[in-house]
């Protein structure tokens, strides 16, 4: 195409709730030597994204005009002088690496450093939206449970915040690696879902004790991994539901409350990001790998919550908040 691109971008000039965000037309130049141009179909959006829009993510949004998404695929549509992995007309999508205000995806078209970009997962055998659904869900997963925690088949995985869509790429990562994925919800009324998708088992919070229930699971023995986005006071429990010699991964912070933990007995915990993890090339190679063999056997397969156009981002950002989906909530965008 020509020297330069016009995009519709999805920027916000203060902190705060879903109505922050807002529409605008930029334009994007050309190419740099080491950029690709990347015609947008589908967006996915994150936990991660709702909470850098209103200032309580691990670093602040740099403002006015500051960009959001981690999560796009779509079409190439040019390429710079020293790209070589990407051509004009390849689905790809964009990995969640860089800063988000800068490097955000929103969009109708971006434009993503070659760095920053993957093929899409499962190639032309998947559609965008589904695809858009994949990579970051199942990348956190891979990288926590495999990478980190050395996930074995025959453990007790403990899911926290099971419904999300981490949660449920953890549930069918432990399931395709033959580990037994033990999946937390607040109410019940998501449990039929998520059995359906894979959990061997489901605890829910306003019914069970969630103590009492592992233990009847692993017959008192404890979860050999506990995969948590929550933290908080509630930590400390979740703590408890920890094998001897088992392993707490936190990777994140939806309650941010204080969370203490207990100190009586030994207690392997990590703090987990998923950006250091699979930013490593060799790492996301493995990943890459990992995830395409899990979509052509169809143990991986993406839940897809609710879709939105473009148009519609704050009603999108608004529901992302709601908790009510099991899945990915996507957003596509017309062309």
């Amino acid at each position: 195409m020509g020297d330069s691109a016009m995009a519709k971008a999805v920027v916000f000039d203060e902190t705060g709730g879903p109505e922050v965000l807002k529409i605008v037309e930029v334009e994007l130049g050309a190419p740099g030597p080491d950029e690709v141009l990347v015609r947008v179909e589908a967006l996915g959006l994150n936990r991660a994204e709702a909470l850098f829009r209103a200032g309580g993510y691990f670093y602040q949004p740099e403002l006015p005009a500051s960009r959001l998404g981690y999560e796009a695929t779509g079409v190439v549509e040019a390429v710079g002088a020293e790209v070589t992995a990407f051509a004009v007309g390849d689905l790809v999508s964009t990995a969640a690496l860089g800063h988000l205000s800068t490097h955000g995806v929103y969009g109708d078209r971006v434009l993503v450093p070659e760095a920053n970009l993957i093929h899409r997962p499962g190639g032309s055998g998947i559609d965008a939206v589904t695809g858009v659904a994949v990579w970051l869900s199942y990348s956190t997963a891979y990288g926590a449970l495999v990478e980190q925690g050395g996930l074995r088949p025959g453990d007790t995985v403990l899911i926290t915040a099971a419904s999300s869509s981490v949660g449920v790429a953890a549930i069918q990562v432990a399931g395709h690696l033959g580990a037994i994925p033990v999946a937390v919800t607040r109410t019940a009324a998501k449990r039929e879902q998520l059995l359906k998708l894979g959990a061997a088992h489901v605890i829910a919070l306003d019914e069970e004790d969630l103590l009492e229930r592992v233990g009847e699971i692993t017959a008192g023995r404890g979860a050999e991994l506990v995969f948590d986005p929550v933290a908080g006071p509630g930590l400390a429990t979740v703590a408890q539901a920890v094998a001897t010699g088992g392993l707490l991964i936190v990777y994140g912070w939806l309650d941010p409350r204080p969370a203490s933990l207990p100190v009586n007995w030994g207690l392997r915990i990590l703090g987990y990001n998923n950006l250091e993890v699979v930013g490593d090339p060799v790492v996301r190679r493995r990943a890459q790998h990992f995830i395409d063999a899990g979509l052509r056997a169809g143990t991986l397969a993406p839940a897809v919550d609710r879709t939105f156009d473009l148009s519609e981002i704050v009603e999108a950002h608004r529901h992302l908040e709601s908790n009510g989906q099991v899945g990915k909530v996507v957003v596509t965008v017309a062309h």
